[in-house]
C-alpha cells in the first residue's frame, strides 16, 4: 500500500482506492504496479471474494495516466509503455474473484481501460466515460484495449467516441450496458452488491469469468508499427507539452 494507491481488506472485500484526488486520480507507474500487486493479493487469499476499484474524493474514478510521465517519449518508449500497462490490464482481467468498479466522476483514458476490465461497473450520475486523446494528447490505444471496448460498447459507438473525443454520460453508459446501475447512493449500493457476491459460490463465479475470457480472447494482430509511429510523432510530443502548459495543441499529422 502507498499513499497513491490504498489497498484494504474488509471482510471478504479487497478495496483498491486510487488516491490522487487533486490530480483526478491520474495513474503513476507506481500505481499501475500497485494495481498489479493487488490482483496478486486477491488471488492469493482464499478469504477474499470480491475486489472493488474506486477513486478517492468522489469527483473522479481515474482520469488517465499522469501526463507528466510522457515527457521525452519516443516510439520505443511508447511500445514499452503500452506493454507495461497492457500487462497490468490483462492481469486485472484474470483476477479469479469478481471485480467491481465503483465509478464517480471522470472515468477517462486509462481509467476507462481499467473500468473495462472489471466484471461489474456501477456509477453515479456525475460519471463520464471516454478517451479524448484525439483532441488532447494525440496518442493511441492498443489493439487489446480497442478489442475490449468494441466488445462492451460496440464497434460503431467505440469509433464515434474515439474519433469525436466526446465523453459519454452516465445515462448513455447505462443504456448501452457499459454500467449496470446508476445510483445516488454509491456506498449503500456497493455494500448490497458486495454482500450479495460474497455469499455466492466462488467456483461458479470463477467459471463465469474464465468462460467469458476464453470466449473473447485478445486480438492476435501486431500493432507495434501503429504504436511506434504515434508515440514517436511530433504531434504526440507537442500534444504532451501543450497539455502540461494548458494550451491548445496544433496538430501537423507528423
Amino acid at each position: 500500500m502507498t499513499e497513491e494507491l490504498l489497498i484494504e481488506k474488509v471482510g471478504a472485500v479487497l478495496n483498491v482506492t486510487f488516491n490522487r484526488p487533486a490530480q483526478r486520480n491520474a495513474m503513476t507507474w507506481n500505481m499501475y504496479q500497485g494495481l498489479h500487486d493487488a490482483c496478486e493479493r486477491a488471488d492469493a487469499d482464499d478469504d477474499i471474494r470480491i475486489m472493488v476499484l474506486r477513486g478517492a474524493g468522489g469527483e473522479s474514478f481515474v482520469a488517465g495516466t499522469d501526463i507528466s510521465q510522457f515527457v521525452e517519449f519516443d516510439g520505443e518508449r511508447g511500445l514499452e509503455y503500452e506493454s507495461q500497462v497492457g500487462s497490468v490490464l490483462a492481469r486485472l482481467a484474470r483476477v479469479n474473484v469478481p471485480v467491481v468498479a465503483a465509478i464517480e466522476g471522470y472515468c477517462v483514458g486509462g481509467g476507462l481501460s481499467i473500468a473495462a476490465m472489471a466484471d461489474i461497473r456501477i456509477c453515479n450520475a456525475s460519471a463520464t466515460f471516454g478517451v479524448p486523446i484525439a483532441r488532447t494528447l494525440g496518442n493511441c490505444l492498443s489493439l487489446n484495449t480497442l478489442a475490449v471496448l468494441t466488445q462492451l460498447l460496440g464497434r460503431s459507438r467505440t469509433a464515434e467516441i474515439l474519433l469525436t473525443a466526446r465523453l459519454m454520460p452516465a445515462d448513455e453508459a447505462l443504456a448501452c450496458g457499459f454500467v449496470s446501475l446508476v445510483t445516488a447512493n454509491m456506498d449503500d449500493e456497493l455494500d448490497k452488491l458486495t454482500d450479495r457476491l460474497s455469499n455466492h459460490a466462488p467456483l461458479t463465479m470463477w467459471a463465469v469469468k474464465e468462460g467469458l475470457r476464453r470466449l473473447h480472447p485478445g486480438p492476435d494482430h501486431d500493432d507495434d508499427d501503429i504504436v511506434r509511429a504515434v508515440y514517436g510523432s511530433n504531434d504526440f510530443a507537442s500534444g504532451v507539452q501543450a497539455f502540461l502548459a494548458k494550451q491548445k495543441p496544433a496538430w501537423s499529422g507528423h
